[in-house]
């Protein structure tokens, strides 16, 4: 009786393992060749923008790839479009202010910080080993807030968010550099703490007082004027940027995306559009996607889209107390 009854359970974990695996190999079936054709251009935005395309192109021919991703773009917030605002924490002790935002196919926070000498840049502990989520990067700098900051390539196809791409620097001193001399795309702030942003080489760096820095792009705002035209031709997906009021302020920007019920996300004007409406005078975008994320005093103040939780990342911009 024990040998048939250890059968029938093998029988029968067998059979749900063949289900799941069946399952698991029909759903890019069901998302890019199914009938749910919102289910699909939501499925298309976020993997055709993220850093494996190629799983869009074997399903989908290049002409079908860019009618669905300019009709996520039209989704996005138009220009002169009504942002909606709602203040949620006012914390006048710490100069920090949160308010909800939201947009006609997007929600998310904004966080502004009133001194800018108080945000700084921190970086995973263990450089090419092993990345940080946000809430620890947070941590390791005794910090109260935190978005994540700059991208990170991985050589050794690990995914951990070990090595951050560009120039980074910390505190005055370069402490990673994978591009040798090239002039790069930074954003960081100055001694002044004046947000700044362009391209620059290692040595500009020094030469320019330069403290806390990472490498991404595109430039949205540049002096009081706003640099993304058409849609940005980045799709929609979950964003964080970074910006600057004349008057110093820090603005913190993470939109939610890849979530139908919630949030689908943006396009670059979209973000950008969210910094004119703060009455920035530079503002960048930053490492979005699954990475968008938004800490304070220890609790994730946004939606994560990556069910797995926190993404494993080399830096993040963080405030100190």
């Amino acid at each position: 009786m024990k040998t048939k009854s250890r059968i029938r359970i093998k029988k029968i974990f067998l059979f749900l393992g063949f289900n799941i695996i069946f399952a698991f190999i029909l759903v890019p079936f069901v998302l890019f060749w199914g009938p749910f054709q919102s289910l699909k251009n939501v499925a298309v935005g976020a993997v055709y923008m993220s850093r494996h395309p190629q799983v869009v192109q074997a399903f989908l021919s290049q002409s079908e790839i860019d009618r669905i991703m300019a009709l996520n773009s039209s989704q996005g917030m138009s220009e002169g479009a009504t942002l909606g605002r709602t203040k949620v924490i006012t914390d006048k002790d710490s100069g920090i202010t949160i308010e909800d935002i939201q947009g006609r196919s997007f929600k998310g926070k904004v966080m502004l910080i009133k001194d800018p000498k108080r945000v700084k840049l921190a970086v995973t502990q263990e450089i090419g080993v092993t990345g940080e989520r946000v809430s620890d990067l947070v941590k390791d700098l005794n910090a109260i807030a935190g978005i994540n900051a700059g991208g990170f390539y991985d050589p050794d196809g690990k995914g951990n968010g070990s090595f951050p791409d560009g120039l980074t620097m910390h505190d005055g001193k370069l402490v990673h550099n994978n591009v040798g001399d090239k002039a790069v795309n930074i954003v960081g702030f100055n001694n002044k703490g004046e947000l700044v942003l362009g391209k620059m080489t290692a040595n500009q760096l020094v030469e320019k007082n330069m403290r806390e820095v990472v490498t991404f792009e595109p430039n949205l705002i540049e002096d009081g004027k706003p640099v993304i035209s058409g849609d940005g031709g980045w799709g929609i997906a979950p964003r964080t940027g970074i910006g600057q009021m004349a008057d110093g302020t820090v603005i913190f920007v993470v939109i939610d995306g890849r979530q139908p019920t919630w949030s689908i996300g943006a396009t670059l004007r979209d973000l950008m559009n969210v910094f004119i409406d703060y009455h920035a005078v530079n503002a960048i975008n930053l490492d979005g996607g699954s990475s968008s994320e938004l800490v304070y005093n220890g609790k994730i103040m946004n939606r994560l889209w990556n069910i797995f939780g926190e993404r494993y990342i080399p830096t993040a911009f963080v405030v100190t107390p």
